[in-house]
């Protein structure tokens, strides 16, 4: 509930000073230099700080023409009696709108699992005693789906999350239970607004079978989720057994979706700036990352780019049990957790001002 409390404060924020701020400048690009796509964050912040998290918003909206709410579904209060309508009132829709006040463009992602472990269920439903295959609480996630599509009306949603690695890793009932709740959402969206454009993600690194492959494809996900009309893609290349950024083949993205007339976004991933759990790396190797996932999403004709952490996360003011992997993600921000800049935001920024084409 404290953290809930937080993001409530966070998101009832609609006015704060702007933070002026620069990166490296290392990486400027060619005057014709374009891209294909949006580029954005999300407000998670690097701690529970009020001030800091708004400063970050702040500071990451200058060099953002979009943001992204990627969310697991708030199953305490829904399923304490509040009504949906209330939930988003009072928590989604003022983010929503002060992320619209600065031009960004929205998109929306419903997470019907465990964000954290896609072999299993959302940790909050485990606490409740409840499961994502028991009809009532599928019927919960629909009519939080309708009304955050009703109220805040997204240009863009998503209502499921690398469904691959779930299909993978997960026991069958939790993947067919997500595959039925995001494909009943979307019939349940669809009925009340015909214009926001619907889609689910897969996680590319598991899709080529990690660093060693083979390629596996998402063949099945596209199959299974027939509503999409926009592709999401999650990439961590570092935690996949790749070394270097530039090991990607160029079709790394492309490939998932050759023959097909279907736009990709990237809503989320990174590369790690420090050696963690035994994988190497650095700020520079960061800094490549993002040099080269802009070739990457260049050869896919990408529309959106995000990454979920613009800073790194104080995982000291988090919550974190043993076994979590939420180290593994914890420096993935393009600055510190004091928002010191490092070498990757100048890549960012090389690109950000790049004329969208």
């Amino acid at each position: 509930m404290k953290a809930r409390r937080f993001l409530l404060a966070l998101s009832l924020a609609v006015a704060c000073a702007v933070v002026l701020a620069c990166g490296d400048d290392d990486d400027s690009p060619a005057p014709e230099a374009t891209r294909t796509y949006r580029m954005g964050f999300s407000g998670i912040p690097p701690r529970n700080d009020f001030d800091l998290a708004i400063r970050a918003i702040d500071l990451w909206s200058l060099r953002a023409d979009a943001a992204i709410m990627s969310l697991e579904i708030p199953w305490g209060p829904l399923l304490a009696g509040i009504p949906a309508e209330t939930v988003v009132v009072r928590v989604e829709q003022p983010l929503a709108d002060y992320y619209r006040s600065k031009g960004h463009e929205l998109w929306i992602y419903l997470d019907p699992a465990n964000g954290l472990n896609r072999a299993g269920e959302s940790d909050m439903l485990v606490a409740l005693g409840r499961s994502i295959t028991e009809p009532e609480i599928q019927a919960v996630f629909r009519r939080f789906a309708v009304v955050i599509d009703s109220l805040i009306r997204p240009p863009h949603l998503g209502l499921g999350l690398e469904t691959n690695l779930i299909r993978g890793i997960a026991p069958p009932a939790i993947y067919a239970a997500v595959r039925q709740v995001a494909n009943d959402a979307a019939a349940d969206v669809r009925a009340i607004d015909s214009d926001v454009k619907l889609g689910f993600s897969v996680q590319v690194d598991y899709a080529w079978g990690l660093a060693a492959g083979p390629y596996q494809g998402i063949a099945t996900d596209l199959a299974d989720f027939p509503f999409v009309e926009e592709l999401g893609l999650s990439s961590y290349p570092y935690l996949a057994g790749f070394a270097a950024p530039e090991s990607l083949p160029d079709d790394y993205y492309s490939r998932l979706v050759a023959g097909r007339d279907l736009p990709v976004a990237a809503v989320e991933g990174g590369w790690t700036s420090e050696t963690v759990s035994g994988i190497v790396s650095s700020p520079a190797i960061q800094r490549r990352w993002i040099v080269r996932q802009s070739e990457l999403l260049a050869a896919a004709n990408a529309i959106a780019l995000f990454q979920l952490t613009f800073t790194d996360l104080d995982l000291a003011s988090f919550p974190v049990p043993p076994g979590s992997v939420l180290p593994l993600f914890a420096h993935l921000g393009l600055v510190t957790v004091d928002l010191a800049p490092k070498p990757a935001l100048g890549a960012w920024d090389s690109v950000f001002v790049r004329r969208r084409g």
